[in-house]
């Protein structure tokens, strides 16, 4: 995948440019509708090239940071999705105050100066852009017509409930734990992307080794123990996770996301790790020692190896 970080970049694609606009966070099933639309039509067309155009950071992150959402994708998970997804080219373009006050005719005018040619912009049929949002699907019509580029508005998708699909639901699934619902409507399983980090070792003096992981997420389910599944040097492996606080060993509060993997063995430190919570097990407790934490962990594992399929 390439991945490009100016507006100007893109004149290295020789051929038609099918773009992709939107923030995408979670890349939902109603964001794979706008992408998947770009895919298709661009390999229609010899030589067309499609392009998944996002911003970094968030928008609301500048324009309204007190109603800025958890992100259910960091920018490296997000990149990391649409590599997953078949996405050949993207576009993150730095947002800031100055970007915000573009008008729409200066963003889209500098797309169509850069593209060779640009054929088409996909949307979702209410992203709005540019200076006061005054730019919509109606604008980019218009501006197609003066351009010669076509858009195209994707009407919203809906889960099986009538509802349409958003980034708001979604997150509002994972932080009830109800991952099955935030599956159905990410089109995909619910991942978290860590970087894992040194702990205490602790774990490692109960006889079961886990790595302490940086989420770049910031969006999580319930605390408590899950059965799981890590993808490491493009494997998928079965473990266990326990998100929380560890009120048995530490009284600091602070949240931490430790991941054992089974049967495994190597070093782990500063590389990026995706994790999905396949099954919730049990809520975060604390224990009266050292010696019944330890009883727990060694139960909840075999519990989770069991889902897993593996022998105990």
């Amino acid at each position: 995948m390439s991945l490009f970080r100016s507006i100007s970049a893109l004149s290295v694609l020789e051929g038609p440019a099918y773009l992709a606009i939107g923030v995408f966070d979670g890349v939902h099933r109603g964001h794979r509708a706008v992408i998947g639309r770009a895919l298709e039509d661009a390999r229609r067309e010899p030589g067309g090239h499609a392009v998944v155009v996002t911003f970094e950071p968030h928008p609301m992150r500048v324009l309204r940071p007190e109603a800025a959402p958890r992100l259910l994708t960091s920018p490296a998970h997000l990149l990391k999705v649409l590599a997953r997804v078949g996405v050949p080219n993207v576009l993150v373009l730095p947002f800031d105050r100055d970007f915000a006050a573009r008008t729409p005719e200066e963003f889209i005018g500098e797309l169509v100066r850069a593209c060779r040619p640009l054929r088409q912009i996909c949307v979702g049929y209410d992203w709005s852009f540019g200076r006061g949002r005054s730019g919509n699907v109606d604008s980019l019509t218009r501006l197609g017509r003066e351009f010669g580029f076509t858009c195209v508005g994707l009407p919203p998708v809906l889960d099986r409930t009538g509802q349409q699909i958003s980034s708001t639901l979604i997150r509002a699934a994972v932080a009830e734990g109800d991952l099955a619902r935030a599956a159905e409507l990410l089109g995909r399983e619910f991942t978290i992307l860590g970087t894992v980090v040194p702990g205490r070792k602790l774990a490692r003096t109960l006889g079961f080794p886990t790595a302490n992981l940086a989420a770049h997420n910031e969006q999580f389910p319930p605390n408590g123990v899950y059965a799981a599944a890590a993808w490491v040097d493009g494997r998928e492996r079965p473990g266990i996770l326990n998100l929380g606080v560890r009120p048995t060993v530490d009284g600091s509060g602070e949240r931490v996301l430790e991941l054992h993997i089974f049967d495994f063995e190597g070093d782990l430190y500063g590389r990026d790790i995706e994790v999905a919570f396949r099954r919730f097990l049990r809520p975060e407790q604390k224990f009266a020692g050292l010696d019944a934490l330890k009883a727990q962990i060694a139960a909840d594992c075999a519990e989770a190896r069991a889902f897993a399929g593996l022998k105990a």
